[in-house]
């Protein structure tokens, strides 16, 4: 082509090329720029990791409550009835003692509306017989002192008899001698005087006349040793008689003492039958009372478990849920069982409840936003079905810093914890992170005690 003008293209172009690759090169100032930056952001980041960063344990649940009689409970009836009027509504605040649900009796025997009076009726037959059987047993005891008297008297008469007995027995046989000796007498004469008469001292009837006294004598120890037989007889007569007396009156004894012990059974029955229908009328009374299921403590009925009027409900059948009105919340968290032995009661817990937005920094804890402070106040010494460990944590009252929990929590609630440790260096908990490793704890604490205050119910 031909170079017709007068401005020289080459050196235009050459130019345009070099300030071209001015602009590709690399500024020298903006490097030393660059240098200045990354030496500020790494002694920035040297500085970090030896700053104090505090471990914590993670850990998710939901809120419940410390006490049992706290947590939700279902009102049960205690007799079977018939359902005659609601007196809640469902979500209603009921006080303790407040009427829930009256019902009526379906059990026949209980239909009668008299039944206390009826049953009282018995009660005074009962007591009658029992002081008719009282009565019984009295006159049982004056009839065994009675007989016991008369025996005592019978016996003593007894005794006499058998004593004058004896005596008669004595004196007949002294008689039985004195008759003897005349006989024996009597005879030794009759023989001296045949021995006189033969030689002729004495007449035929001398004689005979001492054989009539012999004759007349020995009639008399006959007579003598019937009469003493027929006294031995007579003792022996008295003697039989007295084992009869005894025998007769231990038998009515007996007889006597066997009416008092049927007495005394017949009335520990009666007394035991008074005590059954004391304790029916007790049971009665009690029955009518449980005809209005009252609400066994304050609290809001969340929901009824029977509808309806006419509706026949069993004995100790659930009717209702009632939530206590002024639960003591605490919040029930679960951690892993690789993190429990590092845990101790006392420990500070940081705590996000659903519903209330926060912002929580892991490793300082102090500027979190949103959260609220606790206590770890139970750690359960088993594990749950779900592997994990289970700790329930109070509000922490003695931190100053920290709001009360909302009022407006409810049991069952979402929340989310974090369990504040001991303070390690920023590189260590990095390394840690990266290793898998668990938190650790620079020395043992020590559980710290935690006190309740016991709220009284409404």
């Amino acid at each position: 082509m031909l170079n017709l003008s007068n401005q020289d293209i080459d050196d235009t172009v050459w130019d345009e090329e070099l300030k071209l690759s001015h602009r590709e090169l690399l500024d020298p100032k903006g490097g030393r720029r660059l240098g200045r930056v990354l030496l500020i952001v790494g002694v920035v980041f040297l500085i970090i990791l030896f700053l104090p960063w505090r471990q914590t344990i993670e850990g998710t649940g939901s809120l419940t409550t410390l006490r049992p009689q706290d947590r939700p409970q279902t009102v049960q009836n205690q007799i079977a009835g018939r359902i005659e009027h609601w007196n809640v509504r469902e979500g209603q605040l009921v006080k303790r003692g407040d009427t829930i649900l009256t019902i009526s009796e379906i059990k026949d025997e209980y239909f009668d509306p008299n039944l206390p009076a009826r049953l009282n009726e018995q009660l005074a037959a009962k007591r009658g017989t029992v002081g008719a059987y009282d009565a019984k047993v009295v006159a049982t005891d004056q009839q065994i002192n009675a007989l016991r008297l008369t025996l005592d008297v019978q016996l003593s008469a007894a005794r006499n008899r058998i004593t004058q007995a004896r005596n008669t027995v004595s004196i007949d046989s002294a008689d039985l001698v004195a008759v003897t000796n005349f006989y024996q007498i009597a005879r030794s004469r009759l023989a001296r005087y045949e021995d006189g008469y033969k030689n002729g001292l004495f007449s035929l009837t001398d004689i005979e006349t001492r054989r009539l006294k012999l004759q007349e004598d020995l009639a008399k120890v006959v007579a003598q040793r019937n009469k003493l037989r027929n006294s031995q007889q007579s003792l022996a007569n008295a003697q039989i008689e007295l084992a009869n007396l005894r025998a007769k009156y231990e038998q009515d004894v007996a007889k006597a003492l066997s009416d008092r012990s049927s007495a005394v059974s017949s009335k520990v029955s009666s007394e035991g039958e008074v005590a059954s229908l004391r304790n029916k009328i007790a049971n009665v009374d009690v029955r009518r009372g449980l005809y209005v299921v009252r609400a066994p403590q304050s609290g809001y009925v969340v929901r009824t478990l029977k509808a309806g009027i006419g509706e026949t409900i069993k004995e100790g059948e659930s009717i209702a849920t009632l939530q206590p009105d002024a639960p003591l919340l605490a919040a029930e968290l679960y951690v892993r069982a690789m993190d429990v032995p590092l845990i101790q009661r006392g420990r500070q817990v940081r705590l996000q409840f659903d519903g209330w937005p926060a912002i929580q920094f892991s490793g300082w804890p102090s500027v979190a936003v949103g959260t609220f402070g606790g206590t770890v106040t139970v750690i359960d010494v088993v594990s749950s079905t779900n592997g994990k460990y289970r700790l329930l944590v109070r509000p922490d009252r003695h931190h100053e810093r920290d709001n009360p929990w909302p009022a407006q929590l409810r049991l069952g609630s979402g929340v989310y914890g974090w369990v504040i440790l001991d303070s390690v260096p920023v590189w260590y908990e990095i390394w840690r992170q990266l290793n898998g490793f668990p938190p650790t704890l620079k020395a043992p604490t020590a559980e710290a005690p935690i006190k309740e205050t016991a709220t009284k119910d409404k």
